[in-house]
């Protein structure tokens, strides 16, 4: 990165800010993906695994819904609750149903605690007392998959096999245990292979890069050009001065700085894969408040200086502050409330919005700040972010056993805490909610190259048609819906949405200049003269 700003703070926040967002680029869900293509295969144990609902009542009270996980073997349950039967639950004597047990099983749906012998051992058991379906209770929280050992290859197991978390296994046990009638009723309800959650995420993204290109040309370039002034507002509001100050705050990208801060990415990516904790994440937290009350301060000021000038002239003096732009500080105060009230209630149902809200604000305005100075650039860049994003979602996976990106999307080993950076939308239609959410890397880094074809269309006078912004437009759209379709195709596994969006936008950014004998323009184009003195951290690209 470059910067020839005198005053620290807005070089510092963009670097801060540009270096926590540009490692996740990951669009996908945040459900755990069952498929296991390691476990021994045969005809008797190749069951898919699939996510399934155990409805519950207790002394004819119903209760809280569990989530459970099907074996590899047994049979498949109903994908509708209308046509699975609501059966009575009864303990397996000896708890472990190890061991041949001398109550009968019969049209009851058998309790048994996981451990000391195989699970296909269990379900043979269960099935020999005539059970009609084996509940498996974890010890633990997770649902763990229940295979086939290497010698299972003659099984003969016709009943459900399903096992449950520890908590609600217990619970159930208790009841049990109590002398209640606890009756049980399970089915696997199948997931829609489009969701509508997914054409609102599309939309959110595009709308973003849309938005964050357009900006200073909707805002009025003088209003845009206040924005950073308005906690410390000068004597004199002049429109030169103003200019100055913003042309100071931008980040020009150099090439040595695109590659120094994807390398970071992946630095910091793998310190979240080992070290991933509730506290490592609420530093993230404290960090996306502060950039997405910067980012929404920022973007609301902008449109009401569009408004109105004036509002920005009306001061007050401050201990500490110093002279304040009243306008400015009831802003941040509403923002920094927005923020606190998103952290205290992110585990709520509805939280999604303010993160949204917080996420695209502070895209808005980092899109504002970093820019691309030419394709040259924009090619390190990208191509650099685009061999990361494959590694980290599927090379990965060789190395660690396990996709580092999408681990820590999920949110693994974090105690129920989640990374904010992400924009998510709640499944509508989905029986087992959840959500679909896309990375900030996803929107930044193609927004860049974007931004950067608005502000050539502009300085080189070019319509839509022969022009560059509209046509990447429409790539990043199609890129975007291209990575949808790949998630679609590959049953939800998580996808490196750049794969994608990097074809979809410098490919096409790269064939049209090529076309229109501009490629070499587009290359070595700059908005700006070079300074004579060094720049920066990283040096001219």
């Amino acid at each position: 990165m470059a910067s020839s700003s005198s005053c620290p703070y807005p070089r510092v926040f963009a670097a801060l800010i540009f270096f926590f967002l540009i490692g996740f680029s990951f669009v996908g869900a945040d459900d755990v993906n069952h498929d296991d293509e390691d476990s021994p295969q045969s005809p008797s144990c190749n069951n898919p695994f699939q996510l399934v609902k155990v409805k519950h009542w207790v002394a004819g009270a119903e209760g809280e819904n569990l989530d459970g996980l099907n074996a590899k073997f047994g049979a498949l349950l109903p994908s509708n609750a209308e046509k699975a039967l609501r059966l009575p639950a009864i303990l397996a004597n000896p708890a472990n149903c190890c061991s041949n047990s001398s109550s009968k099983f019969s049209g009851f749906i058998v309790l048994s605690v996981r451990g000391d012998c195989d699970f296909t051992k269990k379900a043979e058991i269960a099935q020999s007392g005539g059970a009609a379906a084996l509940v498996v209770i974890n010890d633990e929280e997770d649902l763990y998959k229940m295979v086939c050992a290497d010698n299972d290859t003659a099984l003969n197991i016709s009943i459900p096999v399903v096992m449950i978390p520890k908590s609600g296994g217990e619970a159930l046990n208790k009841s049990l245990a109590n002398g209640q009638k606890v009756e049980l009723l399970l089915y696997a309800p199948k997931r829609p292979v489009v969701d509508l959650s997914v054409v609102f995420l599309w939309m959110m993204a595009v709308g973003t890069i849309l938005c964050a290109s357009c900006w200073s040309e909707f805002t009025g370039s003088q209003q845009s050009d206040e924005r950073y002034n308005e906690l410390s507002p000068k004597e004199s509001f002049k429109a030169e001065t103003v200019l100055d100050d913003l042309e100071k705050e931008v980040l020009d990208i150099s090439a040595k700085g695109a590659i120094f801060f994807v390398i970071m990415a992946s630095a910091f990516l793998l310190l979240l894969y080992f070290f991933m904790s509730s506290w490592f994440v609420w530093v993230l937290i404290v960090l996306f408040c502060i950039g997405g009350v910067e980012g929404m301060h920022a973007c609301i000021v902008s449109l009401m200086l569009r408004k109105c000038r004036n509002y920005g002239q009306t001061i007050v003096s401050l201990p500490l502050l110093g002279e304040v732009s009243i306008v400015s500080l009831v802003v941040l105060l509403f923002c920094m409330a927005f923020a606190i009230f998103w952290a205290a209630t992110r585990k709520a149902s509805y939280s999604w919005f303010g993160q949204d809200v917080l996420g695209i604000c502070l895209i808005i305005t980092v899109l504002q700040i970093a820019r691309l100075p030419n394709v040259k650039v924009a090619t390190v860049l990208l191509c650099c972010a685009f061999i990361y994003d494959i590694f980290w979602v599927f090379i990965s996976e060789a190395i660690f056993n396990e996709s580092v990106m999408i681990v820590v999307a999920r949110g693994d080993n974090s105690g129920g805490e989640s990374i904010p950076m992400l924009l998510r939308v709640p499944r509508i239609f989905d029986p087992w909610g959840g959500y679909d959410m896309i990375g900030f890397g996803d929107i930044i880094f193609p927004g860049l190259l974007i931004s950067f074809a608005f502000r050539y269309d502009k300085a080189n006078k070019k319509g839509m048609s022969n022009g560059y912004f509209l046509w990447l437009m429409i790539g990043y759209g199609f890129g975007l819906f291209l990575t949808y379709l790949g998630l679609c195709l590959m049953d939800g596994h998580g996808q490196p949405a750049l794969l994608y969006l990097v074809p979809c936008t410098l490919g096409l950014i790269g064939i049209l200049g090529l076309v229109r004998g501009e490629l070499k323009h587009l290359w070595n184009y700059a908005t700006e003269e070079p300074p004579s003195s060094p720049r920066g951290l990283s040096g001219e690209a």
